[in-house]
């Protein structure tokens, strides 16, 4: 009697009884969830006719669409391999993971069509279907999107028994140091994932969500499953345009979205946001880096939103953490629930067991004071890398997945990140939070944005250096900012140099890429922690 746990479910619940409610917005479209779920299909059929089976792989590279939206559905409910392309990464690492994840078609935006056509002799890919684009002009051997839709002769999809155990997506994480590694979800721990999504971020029916967060990344954690479980509707966005986002909340009657803490601070500081009354108060998940309590507190007072603060990783599906809020906090003031906010926090409902641990193994102490590693195990972890053993016996060891994340737990079990291993400073045998650092600068009238790194030091091994974009017009000097630090810190964590820049590197959502800043800085030396 039992049925498998897949996320695709609830598109057919979605169906029954929410026909006529609006599913998507995509810019000037709108699709019933009746429409959508008849496109879906029809992407199914026509994929089932070019040959696609259960089991095969198909590579998607597309923004924040509804095409993407029905990719997720039509692919998968063939019981076949979707794997999200990043359309930021370089050619060369597009060639490896297209080939790697043995993708047999590819479904690609034209307006990211231009790297593809570079690599696309290389790959071994059957077949591309193009999505146009007005303004684009592509070279690629294609079919467009909307003609294979077109020329499917039946929307009657070949009968396909799923187990919650088979490959859902093929999500592939950003190369550093490495190659890129396929990070293998099931259809069970995307649905696991998504009910978190929804209970934890109080998904309703009549909640509007605003696409924000690219579907591409850990398949917008969740949002893509749980807002068409609600029967909810999404609103898609092709890109990240503060301004635009600050005029849709508004016109759209947004009330849930989810982002990096990059997108919340380009939120805040755009000068839109002093001329914007939002209403609708939303909601909004954020992830991806801790965020600065000043910068939660912004976000909060300037524009209204409810800030919920998550914690995961691709490999995770990726939410093994968040920030519950209990009414005994309300009583604190701004700056100390803003604070609260910028915690970690405690193992959602469903994706089981979180803890921090020290190096034999051996859980922490409760006292926000002893740092470890975040490990987790349960429902949402990966079943492993995509032909990659070796990696993945390094990352879950005695069944356990190790984040590389460092952390403490206070004494109430909420964890509240301190760094990531590679990011801790060690100088002088003191541990620095570069994270810490960052929360202070965070507060400075003058930062609009700011990353901590080590570097080397011939007295002290390495100390902290602070990479600062100003705000607009700002004049603040080096001797200022280290001033400043030492009047809100201990001593010893003050940057002992700051840079002025006109912007820092990130990934496509968001994330500091503190690694590219380290390689400037350390040449031949080498950074051993």
């Amino acid at each position: 009697m039992q049925t498998p746990l897949t996320p695709l479910d609830w598109k057919r619940r979605a169906i029954k009884y929410y026909p006529e409610k609006i599913a998507v917005i995509d810019e000037g479209k709108e699709f019933t969830y009746k429409e959508f779920g008849e496109r879906t299909d029809r992407l199914a059929a026509a994929l089932s006719e070019a040959g696609i089976k259960q089991g095969d792989h198909v590579a998607v590279m597309l923004p924040n669409t509804h095409y993407m939206l029905e990719c997720f559905y039509g692919i998968c409910q063939l019981g076949a391999v979707m794997v999200p392309l990043n359309y930021r990464i370089s050619a060369a690492d597009m060639e490896y993971i297209i080939n790697h994840s043995d993708a047999k078609m590819l479904i690609v935006d034209e307006e990211f069509a231009a790297p593809i056509e570079e690599i696309v002799d290389n790959l071994s890919l059957e077949q591309i279907i193009l999505v146009p684009v007005e303004g684009q002009k592509s070279s690629i051997k294609s079919i467009d999107y909307e003609s294979f839709l077109q020329h499917a002769r039946a929307t009657i999809l070949p009968e396909v028994e799923i187990d919650e155990n088979q490959l859902l997506t093929l999500n592939y994480t950003s190369g550093t140091t490495s190659k890129p590694k396929g990070v293998m979800q099931t259809h069970r721990s995307n649905y696991i994932n998504a009910a978190n999504f929804m209970f934890h971020l109080g998904v309703k029916h009549d909640d509007v969500y605003l696409h924000t967060l690219p579907m591409f990344h850990a398949n917008g954690w969740g949002g893509v499953w749980a807002i068409t479980a609600a029967g909810a509707t999404h609103v898609c966005l092709r890109k990240v345009d503060p301004p635009v986002i600050l005029d849709v909340f508004e016109k759209k009657g947004i009330s849930l979205l989810c982002g990096a803490p990059t997108v919340v601070n380009m939120l805040v500081n755009d000068p839109k946001a002093k001329e914007t009354t939002v209403t609708t108060n939303p909601r909004m998940g954020t992830a991806g880096s801790p965020p600065a309590a000043a910068l939660i507190k912004k976000a909060q007072d300037i524009l209204g939103i409810n800030m919920i603060h998550v914690y995961g990783l691709t490999e995770t599906a990726p939410f093994i953490l968040y920030c519950e809020w209990k009414t005994d906090f309300d009583s604190k003031s701004a700056d100390d629930q803003a604070t609260i906010k910028a915690r970690q926090g405690i193992e959602l409902a469903f994706n089981g067991e979180t803890k921090v641990i020290r190096p034999d193994g051996e859980e922490v102490e409760w006292n926000g004071e002893e740092l470890g590693e975040i490990v987790t195990r349960g429902n949402v972890v990966m079943k492993g890398y995509y032909k990659d053993p070796e990696k993945t016996a390094e990352a879950i060891k005695d069944g356990w997945f190790h984040t590389g994340d460092l952390a403490v737990t206070h004494p109430d079990g909420y964890i509240e990140i301190r760094d990531r291993a590679k990011d801790l400073i060690i100088s002088g045998g003191e541990n620095i939070s570069s994270t810490e650092v960052e929360g202070v600068l965070y507060k400075h009238k003058d930062v609009l944005e700011v990353a901590v790194i080590a570097i080397p030091n011939e007295k002290w091994g390495e100390v902290p250096k602070a990479i600062i974009v100003l705000q607009p017009n700002a004049q603040v000097t080096e001797q200022e900012i280290i001033d400043y630090c030492r009047d809100n810190m201990a001593h010893f964590k003050a940057p002992k140099e700051v840079e002025f820049v006109e912007s820092l590197p990130k990934t496509a959502t968001g994330k500091l890429q503190k690694f590219r800043l380290r390689e400037m800085h350390w040449g031949s030396f080498k950074k051993v922690n």
